[in-house]
């Protein structure tokens, strides 16, 4: 059976959007994974098809309705977790990407307005996550996000393990550090050079190198990643001190 996902939404057509494309699109067309989007609005009861009213308490906005988004939550409920996209949600980890990825699937709620009504969250036990600490006009582009971290880790989705393998937040970086550079052709570009040690043709020499890369990486950009790799017993060789500066091994001008 393919791993199902369900949106609810106020604009259904912004789906499946980028999700369409590329690995993803490509997973949808083979049936490796399923998309629903679901119309928040068809639930609603009223001549006018109303899905939100004012806050109790006063102030701006427009908060949806819990009548209608239950609803609409209960057309597609059934063992799948149900997710709030929200920026005072518990933020998303590739740890709980991982967790997704093997289970059956996932309906997400796509807020709009002010939010949603706190008593349907309690109700049907809703999981609010965040991807980042900002805010969107809505939850489709983060509901966008959380699918295509989740379905590039289904089976068969990307080419070889390898490629999650070693991204950032990897389970064999620990889960806390960043991914190395990399390099292809031309080997010479502007006058940048690939490092030496990348053309040597000796295995545990670039696994090293790649390694010590990514520690310093994550101790320049992410002390808190950092303190979070140094603190585990298996890593006691490194510094104890997350704010520590490290000087890059190699330049070359590549991507984080």
């Amino acid at each position: 059976m393919s791993w199902r996902a369900a949106v609810l939404t106020l604009f259904p057509e912004m789906f499946p959007g980028p999700l369409g494309h590329s690995l993803a699109g490509r997973a949808l067309s083979a049936g490796r994974w399923s998309l629903d989007a679901v119309n928040i609005r068809d639930f609603a009861t009223d001549r006018h098809r109303s899905v939100d009213d004012t806050p109790f308490g006063g102030g701006a906005g427009m908060v949806i309705r819990p009548d209608v988004l239950d609803a609409a939550i209960e057309a597609v409920a059934d063992d799948r977790p149900l997710i709030c996209l929200t920026p005072r949600g518990v933020p998303l980890t590739q740890d709980a990407v991982r967790g997704l990825a093997q289970g059956p699937g996932v309906v997400l709620v796509a807020g709009r307005y002010e939010g949603i009504d706190q008593r349907v969250i309690e109700a049907r036990g809703l999981r609010e996550v965040s991807i980042g600490d900002y805010v969107l006009s809505g939850g489709e582009l983060a509901a966008t996000v959380v699918l295509d971290a989740v379905v590039r880790l289904l089976p068969g989705v990307m080419g070889t393990a390898e490629s999650a393998a070693e991204e950032s937040f990897a389970a064999s970086f620990s889960g806390h550090l960043l991914e190395y550079p990399h390099y292809t052709r031309p080997a010479e570009w502007q006058g940048r050079a690939v490092p030496a040690v990348l053309l040597s043709g000796h295995h545990a020499a670039v696994a090293a190198w790649r390694h010590e890369q990514a520690k310093a990486l994550t101790r320049a950009r992410r002390p808190d990643l950092w303190a979070a790799y140094s603190a585990q017993p298996q890593n006691g060789d490194q510094p104890n001190n997350p704010d520590q500066s490290a000087a890059p091994v190699a330049t070359g001008g590549a991507r984080p």
